[in-house]
This record gives structure tokens, sequence and C-alpha cells, in this order.
């Protein structure tokens, strides 16, 4: 059971208020069912001559009608009015927001790292501070991704936003976020992650006097879990942890909503004279998500070695290749040590993928310093990469015995493909130049 959500903005305050309170149903890919008001939801039939207490039937399609029934991403929600009733879009500028395909720059072999992201000093709301790192692929032809950072410190009030090019995986590292969805609310903070569906609209309001994060736009196949093989059938991140909205609309008649649709790459909004958030009732599969990180079923070696990151995946977007995705996001949550005679943080490497790391608290096992919350790092196919200096002198000469790695949360977006990096990226100030530095001194210890 749903209900009418709270529609007036009333600072960062009510906004809390109002996420203490939000109630969810659980299990990612389930057939959801709810309503806000009883007998919202149509018995037996999905489109009714008339659908129940005057409401309009609409089907919201994340997948094509063809498609096997297990990849099917579709929704049916009961609204007040229908998503057709409205103006004509125009565009708006993109701000610091880029699309696939990426051109501006060449693909760069060079390792990158930077700082956070600065904190806006102008009134900014989530749309308009999104800053595109980089992606690849071709967002007209569905493939590939695009990265962005975030940094907000006013929320939308009469806005609200959708994503026509891809699903958002979106990463808050400090403060965090109330989204009002079309299905209902979600509340994520640090240490969550929410997944907003192709197409969903939804409105941010922020938990904090400011907001700072990451966000994976991912233009191809929506995100699953992925399959366990020889693990079996449990572990990594249970489904049932992954929660959807009940349903909340919203009801602001006369007051102006603008839409911002993202698509084909630009912004594109529209004036509406009523909220979009409108949906009495839904059912189906196409929904938003939130999880949380601290509740992933870390698995490891224990015995020797140190497993490959592979292990560590929260959601997979498949490609045409079985086996080689789109995008991975993976976490590295707190876990146990134990190996013996093993390195134990992550070994040196060069990867066919492509690697971009986040940050969302504590330190990452790998890097001693210059790697901090809210700042991010971008090794390209084939880059070569590991522990810095002083993570290898320690870890090769320390005491091996059981060590919890339990003050950090780190994270990464896996691609098949290299990420080109935006201009405005490689040009950021808080682009740290002397990365490569923190490779240099590893003495030679070869000995016959």
């Amino acid at each position: 059971m749903g209900s009418g959500q709270n529609t007036e903005p009333g600072g960062v305050g009510a906004a809390r208020t109002t996420a203490a309170a939000v109630a969810y149903q659980s299990g990612f890919g389930n057939e959801h069912a709810t309503e806000a008001v009883p007998g919202a939801l149509p018995v037996g039939r999905n489109a009714p001559q008339r659908a129940p207490l005057g409401l309009y039937a609409e089907q919201l399609s994340g997948a094509a009608f063809t498609e096997p029934r297990h990849h099917q991403r579709r929704s049916w929600l009961y609204r007040i009015r229908p998503s057709a009733a409205h103006p004509p879009y125009h565009r708006i500028g993109n701000g610091r927001l880029r699309t696939a395909p990426f051109t501006e720059t060449e693909p760069d072999p060079n390792r990158l790292r930077w700082d956070p992201l600065p904190d806006p000093r102008d009134p900014t709301d989530f749309v308009d501070g999104l800053v595109t790192v980089g992606g690849n692929g071709d967002a007209l032809r569905r493939t590939g991704i695009g990265i962005h950072w975030y940094a907000a410190n006013r929320s939308m009030t009469d806005r609200v936003f959708g994503d026509s090019d891809g699903e958002l995986l979106i990463v808050p590292e400090r403060g965090g976020l109330l989204l009002r969805t079309e299905l209902g609310l979600l509340a994520v903070e640090p240490g969550h992650v929410a997944l907003v569906p192709r197409g969903v609209r939804f409105r941010a309001e922020l938990l904090a006097d400011s907001v700072r994060g990451y966000m994976l736009e991912n233009y191809g196949q929506p995100f699953r879990l992925p399959d366990l093989g020889p693990i079996g059938a449990n572990g990594l991140a249970n489904p049932r942890d992954f929660l959807a909205p009940v349903a909340g609309y919203e009801e602001r008649d006369g007051r102006p909503t603008q839409v911002v649709n993202k698509f084909g790459g630009n912004l594109w909004a529209a004036d509406l004279d009523h909220s979009p958030l409108d949906v009495v009732a839904w059912h189906g599969t196409h929904t938003p998500y939130v999880y949380d990180l601290r509740r992933f079923n870390v698995l490891g070696s224990i015995s020797y070695d140190h497993p490959d990151p592979s292990i560590f995946t929260v959601l997979t977007s498949p490609s045409d290749t079985p086996g080689l995705a789109g995008a991975d996001f993976v976490v590295f949550a707190p876990r146990w040590l134990v190996g013996e005679d093993t390195f134990r943080p992550p070994y040196f490497h060069r990867n066919v993928m492509s690697e971009f790391m986040g940050l969302v608290e504590g330190a990452y096992d790998a890097k001693a310093e210059g790697f901090v919350p809210g700042g991010a790092s971008l090794h390209n196919m084939m880059s070569a990469h590991g522990p810095d200096r002083a993570t290898y002198d320690k870890a090769s000469s320390a005491r091996l015995e059981p060590q919890k790695i339990d003050d950090g949360l780190a994270f990464m977006f896996e691609t098949r493909w290299p990420v080109v990096p935006t201009a405005q990226a490689l040009a950021a100030e808080h682009r740290q130049p002397a990365y490569d530095q923190v490779w240099q001194g590893l003495q030679r210890h070869f000995t016959v």
C-alpha cells in the first residue's frame, strides 16, 4: 500500500523527515504491485475500458515487446494525467553534461586521478550540478556509458528530470538525496546506491545543505544481478536487499513544473501546469531501486592469493559477448583478509577492461595517499596500475594475520571499451597533475 506524497518543499529538515518515513517493497526484478489509494489497481487486466478511480492507464516499456521474458522490463502506471499531456519540448543548455560518442579529446592511455569535485558557488540543483568525466560507446545506438560527478546545494523544487538515453546509477558520497520518482520515494544516503531506470522521471531533494557524488549513465542493456556460477545460489548482492518504492503520488495542479528530458545527448524541457509525478498505482518490473552497499555478501579467498575483483560485482550490464560487460558496478566493501603467503592488496595489473574508481568513505587499501572520499581515478584499457609504493612496501613485509578492512568503501565502474575523458575533466583544477609519481621509487629487488 502506498500513499500520497508530501509535496510542499520545506528545506532539508522537511526532506529528512519525509525520508525517514519512506516505505519499500523488496526484491530485484520482482513483479511489484502497489497502490496509494485502495482500488486504484485494476484486477485481472492492465487496460480496462475505464481505469479505476478515473485514472489513466499507461505502459512504460524499458525493453522491446519481443525481447525474451526474462529480459522484459515494463510497468503499468495508473496516473491522474497521461504523460502524453505535455506541450512541445524546447532545447535548453546542457551545462557541463556531455554524452557519447565522446570525440572532443583523443582516447588517453595515461592514468588519471582527481580530487573531489569542488562545491558550486551559485545555487545549483542536481541536474545543473552534473559534470561529465567521460565515457564510451554511442547513446543513440544504446551502447556504452557516461560517467559523471554531481555537486548540488539546492533541491529541485518545480523541476523533474528523466533520462531517455540510459538508466542512472547514483552513488552519493557526501549528503543524501530524497528521490521523488514517478513510482514513489527513494531515500539514498552515502553507502547506498540508487538505480533509476531509463525514462523514469524524478526530482532530487537534498538531505544535507550540500551533496556530492558520482553517477553512471548506462546506455546499454539494463543492469541485472550477475550470474553466480560455481559460487552457487547465494552470495554477492542478494535480490531481497534491493528496495523498490511503494506508490506515492503528487497533486500540484496550477503550479508550474519543468520537465527536463535528456534525449540524444541534449537537454530538452517542457513546462506543465501540474506535477508529472502523479502515479497513484503501478505494477511491473521497470522500477527504481535503492541498495545498501554494506549488505553486499563479500566472498574471498580463505587459502592464498588475492581473488579477481569480479567477485565484488554488484550489478552488470551484459554486452553481445557472453561474459564481457558493457558496464559492471563493483564495490570494495568491509571484509576480512586471511590469505596465507599472499600479497593482500590488489595486485599490479594491466586489464583489457577500463576501470573508473571512486571512494565513498575512509581509505582504499591499494592507495596509501592521494585517493580521498569524493576523488576518482581512471585506468584505461591496458594501462598499468596497482598499489602505490607506500602500500607495496607495507604489504610485502606485513605480518600475515587475519585483518579486517572496515574503514573504507570504494567502488568501480568497469567497462569493455576505453573511457574517453572530456576536455573539462582533463583541464579540471581538481585533477592531480602528478598521479604517475605514486609508482615512482618502487625499488629493484631482483637477486640471483
